[in-house]
Formats: structure tokens, sequence, C-alpha cells
């Protein structure tokens, strides 16, 4: 197992230490995340945009960047939500993902990431219901 980490992924980290200095500054986290998705192109930008759409228009999270990603927080700043480009580390889908604070508990077991290749009016639909549920009391 390597211990070296690839391009991609040091950038990610460095994207990570910005973006806590840019916090304690108080930076318009809100203008860092509609930046990175306008960055993007392609399939990336359009599911990165109907994300941000969905998230603004379902929840109260706060738009921000995650390792050079949108991402979304609470109150508390934790990410709930984010999304992570196929561009940005050469692979065949996006992912949204959600993080611990995401309240989507099933029994023992549930999905915490989806890939993502499309999202049409039903996949947008569900991903709604998952957001409302994400961002639920426990």
């Amino acid at each position: 197992m390597s211990t070296t980490f690839s391009k991609e992924e040091k950038a990610a980290m460095r994207a990570a230490a910005a973006e806590a200095k840019a916090a304690k500054l108080g930076a318009d986290l809100e203008a860092a995340c509609l930046t990175a998705i306008e960055e993007m192109s392609g399939t990336d930008k359009e599911l990165a945009q109907i994300l941000h759409r969905l998230v603004k228009e379902n929840t109260d999270l706060g738009a921000k960047t995650w390792y050079g990603m949108p991402a979304y927080a609470n109150a508390e700043g934790k990410v709930v939500v984010f999304f992570q480009s196929a561009a940005k580390f050469k692979v065949r889908y996006a992912t949204i993902g959600f993080q611990p604070d995401a309240t989507l508990d099933d029994g023992d077991f549930w999905p915490t990431s989806f890939a993502v290749v499309k999202l049409t009016a039903a996949d947008q639909k569900r991903l709604v219901e998952l957001l409302q549920k994400a961002v639920s009391p426990a």
C-alpha cells in the first residue's frame, strides 16, 4: 500500500487548509461554493448546480466548499452533504455524499454516498427526500 498522496489528493488537502483559513477570516463561503461549481464543466457542473438548487430550496444548510468541492453545512458548521466531481479525481461518476451529521439512519445499514451520472426528475425527488431526512432531528 502506497503512502504517497496523488496530485489530486494533495490539492484537496491544500484546499481544505485554505477553506479553514478563509472561514476564520469571515470569507463569503457561499461565493466560494458557487465559484467551485462555476469552475466545473459538462455533467459535473450540471449535477452540482442541481444539487445546489435542491439544497437551497429544501433545507437551511449553508453552502461552502470542502476539500475544494461544493458542500453544505448545518448551523454548527458541520458538513452534512457534499458533491465530488468525476473530473477532479478522474473517475467515471460524480458522488453525492452525506456525512455523519446527516440523519439518514435506517436500522443498522444505510447508504451514505451515491454515484451519479445524471439526475432525472425522479432522482431529484428522491434526493430532496434524502436531503430533508438528512436535516431532520434524529
